[in-house]
């Protein structure tokens, strides 16, 4: 399975790209008999579940070369090492509040060959720099996520969509969404795989709440 699946949404990836898609297994594996950051059962289905659902953020949004991009919460690298496979040309930092997941991440990025990955052991709110986007899969719900985001946007615009966040979320929304302008992209329009039936990538420009 493995690369072939990415390839069957993604036609387009370069050799570098599917060496380094490759890599994931293996890398993933290893580090995984170490510490402890995906589940027994998910290393099974590791690129649909994981890398393909990370690449569903790539659906909704192409990142422009000299994008900046924070994923927070990013536990292994998800979304981040997979889009910063995807998008070269844009620069991904990832960060999360347990060490020993960051430990992995640079361990991961590195092995895979990654040039555009920074990981940083910390809390999301206390990251100075600013982007033009975040991604996050699923680490709060919406409101909360929100408020850790002041001050974290880039001013300038070089994407076809505002700067903002892109949000991987399962299941049903409406409650935790409401009142908050947003666009709901269902992965199942994407992806034929069961798996993402319920998955959605749920996008708010950053002038739609307190940034």
């Amino acid at each position: 399975m493995s690369t072939s699946l990415l390839l069957k949404y993604f036609p387009d990836l370069t050799e570098t790209q599917i060496e380094q898609f490759t890599s994931l297994e293996s890398l993933y594996h290893e580090w995984n008999e170490k510490i402890n950051v995906i589940s027994r059962k998910d290393m099974e289905s590791l690129y649909e579940k994981h890398i393909l659902h990370s690449l569903g953020v790539a659906k909704v949004m192409a990142f422009e070369p000299g994008t900046r991009v924070l994923d927070i919460g990013t536990g292994g690298g998800f979304p981040g090492i997979p889009l910063a496979i995807l998008f070269p040309e844009t620069e991904f930092t990832l960060v999360d509040s347990i060490g020993k997941k960051i430990t992995v991440v640079n361990a991961v990025a590195e092995g895979a060959g990654l040039k555009n990955v920074k990981a940083i052991h910390g809390r999301a709110e206390k990251v100075k720099e600013k982007f033009h986007f975040v991604v996050s899969r699923a680490v709060t719900q919406m409101p909360e996520f929100l408020k850790w985001l002041k001050g974290k946007f880039e001013k300038e615009q070089i994407n076809s969509k505002h700067n903002g966040v892109l949000y991987l979320k399962g299941g049903e929304l409406a409650e935790e969404l409401a009142g908050i302008k947003c666009e709901i992209y269902s992965l199942k329009n994407y992806f034929d795989e069961d798996f993402f039936d319920t998955k959605k990538v749920v996008y708010v420009s950053k002038g739609n709440f307190n940034s």
